[in-house]
Order: structure tokens, then C-alpha cells, then sequence
């Protein structure tokens, strides 16, 4: 009776391994192991150099602490699908629907971490003169309600039990089939925030060329266009994450009809990983203080230095030379004001 207990345990905590598997969770983990890394590197640069305390670089710093809470949420969600493709077990282990909620919590923090920088470049540009809005406190304020939102959302599909343990891709997520909870986490997750950034966008893009109509201050023009920029960049960013979840939202689509291939969630999941460093690699590039700091702690501080050398020369020599730097002096200064005078002359 014990050997026959023993042996139905075994059978159910087997699960079959494709040879697949091993390599794909080590690209995964590889990926979100390099993308934490430069994280860190880009969060200690933000506090260690004080040109880097502005409220724009806060907001780069919440993308970078966001983009840190979700790489190593995944990461060990990662490792814990590795572990058990090693040992070739089906096992859900006590933390395994607490990985799944912090993993979609994690990924809308990330994601309304953009929203929040478009937002702001959004009242710089838009609205300059109000300062309270563009001031620190109140960057910190909506940071803080971005947090508990992302980390709110997904309690309603923790309370009915949506988040459930997937056998074949040895992850703890919500099932994709046609259900009211997929619905809800992709429109809290995606679909809200990525409109948000994109409105925001086209709206500074006609507001913009609105400007350049008018008759404005050089400075004024230029600033708004530098903020568009900025702007830009916080698209192309989200656009990258939005491309690495294309397998993603196919499989979704494609769960509608029972068409999703078995292990939609590592396929997926994986190309959500990749983008994810793209998405780092690709905020340095995008990021000029933190280029200026990270050159500077790898060559150091570099002063301009003159080349040293010693000429003799006579004193008639140095009058000479004296004399004509004196004559195209005033031969420019004979230019600059028959210049004035002509166009004095056209003006009248």
C-alpha cells in the first residue's frame, strides 16, 4: 500500500522537459541578470552625482528603481522555473501566486513610470509658468500614487483566485482564455497607460507646431522642442517594451478560440526579458547626464590643457605683431559699422 502511494506521488510531481527549455530559462535569467546590473550602476550614478539631483533625472531614477523591482521580481520568477525544468518536477512552492501578483504589479510600475515622465514633460511644455506641478514635491507625490496603483490593481485577481499554477510553463499567472480577468489586468496593465503616453505625445506634437506658427521668444521654442525630444525618447521606450510583447498578446488573442501554443508563457515571457535590456541599454543612450557621468568616472575629470612652448622673440618683433592685431581690430570694428549703417539706410 506505501509503494503504491509513493509511486502515484512520484508519477505526479513528474513533468515532461523539452530539451528547449534549459536554454531558453538561461537566456531569460541572462538577460534580466544584465539588465539589473546596469541598473544599479545607472541608480548609483544618479545619487552619487549631484548634476544628476533635478527633478527630470528623479524621474529617470523611478524608471530605473521601477525597471529594478521588475527585473528582479522576473528574475526570480525565472530561477524558479529554471529550478524546477532541472528537476523535472511539477511543484508550486508556498510563494509561487505571490511571484505572479508582484510580476504583473511589477510590470505596470515599470510601465506607468513613462506615463509619469510624459506627464511631466507634458506641464514643462504646455504650461511652464505653473511651478508647483514641476516642482519636486509634487513629482514625489505622484510617484507615490503611481506605486499604489500598480501594486492595487492586481489584488481583485489575487481575491478570486485568477492567478493559478501552469504545469507546462511552471509559472504561477492568469490562464489566457476569454475571462473578465485577462481582460481587466491587460487594459490596468497596457492599454490605459501606453494610451496615455501616446496622447500626450500627439497633443506636444500639435501643440508644438502651433508654437512655431506664432511669433515667440527663441528660448521659449527651443525648450518646448528639447522637451518634445525627451518626450519622443519615452515613446520609443515603451514602443520597445510594446514589441517585445507582441508574442505575448498574440497568444492572448489566439487563447480566445483554444488556439495558443502549449507553452505560450516561456515563448512569451521570454521576448518580454530581451526587450527589457534593450530598454536599458537603449535609456543610456537616451540619457545625457548619465553618458557624462559614466565617462567621466571611467577617464575622469579632463581639463582643457595647452600646449606648452617658448618663443624668442625681439622686442620690434613683439610691436610689429602688437600693431596689426591693433589694425584688423579696427578694420572689424570699420566693417560692423558700415554694416549698421546700411541696414539703418534699408530700414528707413
Amino acid at each position: 500500500m506505501n509503494s503504491t502511494t509513493v509511486a502515484l506521488v512520484n508519477n505526479s510531481t513528474a513533468t515532461t522537459v523539452e530539451s528547449w527549455f534549459i536554454p531558453l530559462d538561461i537566456l531569460g535569467i541572462t538577460c534580466l541578470g544584465l539588465a539589473t546590473i546596469l541598473i544599479i550602476i545607472y541608480l548609483f550614478i544618479i545619487v552619487v552625482d549631484k548634476k544628476c539631483h533635478t527633478v527630470r533625472m528623479m524621474l529617470v531614477g523611478n524608471i530605473c528603481l521601477t525597471g529594478f523591482v521588475c527585473c528582479t521580481t522576473h528574475l526570480s520568477i525565472a530561477v524558479f522555473t529554471l529550478q524546477n525544468d532541472l528537476k523535472q518536477i511539477q511543484y508550486q512552492d508556498s510563494l509561487c501566486i505571490f511571484r505572479g501578483y508582484m510580476g504583473y504589479a511589477s510590470l505596470a510600475l515599470n510601465v506607468y513610470s513613462y506615463a509619469l515622465s510624459g506627464i511631466h514633460q507634458y506641464i514643462s511644455i504646455v504650461y511652464p509658468t505653473r511651478l508647483f506641478w514641476k516642482s519636486a514635491r509634487t513629482q514625489i507625490f505622484l510617484i507615490v500614487i503611481s506605486w499604489i496603483l500598480a501594486f492595487a490593481y492586481p489584488i481583485p485577481v489575487i481575491l478570486t483566485g485568477a492567478i493559478t499554477y501552469s504545469v507546462d510553463n511552471q509559472i504561477c499567472q492568469v490562464p489566457f482564455r476569454l475571462s473578465f480577468s485577462i481582460i481587466y489586468m491587460s487594459v490596468c496593465l497596457y492599454i490605459i497607460p501606453v494610451s496615455l503616453i501616446m496622447f500626450i505625445y500627439m497633443k506636444l506634437v500639435r501643440y508644438i507646431k502651433g508654437m512655431s506658427k506664432r511669433v515667440l521668444p527663441v528660448n521659449t521654442l527651443f525648450r518646448a522642442r528639447r522637451d518634445l525630444k525627451i518626450v519622443r525618447r519615452i515613446v520609443i521606450l515603451v514602443h520597445i517594451l510594446l514589441i517585445g510583447g507582441i508574442p505575448m498578446t498574440l497568444f492572448i488573442f489566439l487563447s480566445f478560440g483554444n488556439l495558443a501554443p502549449k507553452y505560450h508563457f516561456r515563448i512569451g515571457y521570454l521576448f518580454v526579458y530581451v526587450s527589457i535590456l534593450f530598454i536599458m541599454i537603449t535609456l543610456f543612450q537616451f540619457t545625457d547626464l548619465l553618458k557624462a557621468s559614466v565617462k567621466k568616472l571611467i577617464y575622469g575629470q579632463r581639463n582643457t590643457v595647452f600646449p606648452m612652448f617658448t618663443v624668442n622673440v625681439t622686442f620690434n618683433e613683439t610691436k610689429t605683431v602688437a600693431n596689426r592685431i591693433r589694425e584688423n581690430t579696427r578694420c572689424q570694428d570699420v566693417e560692423v559699422l558700415k554694416y549698421r549703417r546700411i541696414t539703418i539706410l534699408r530700414q528707413t
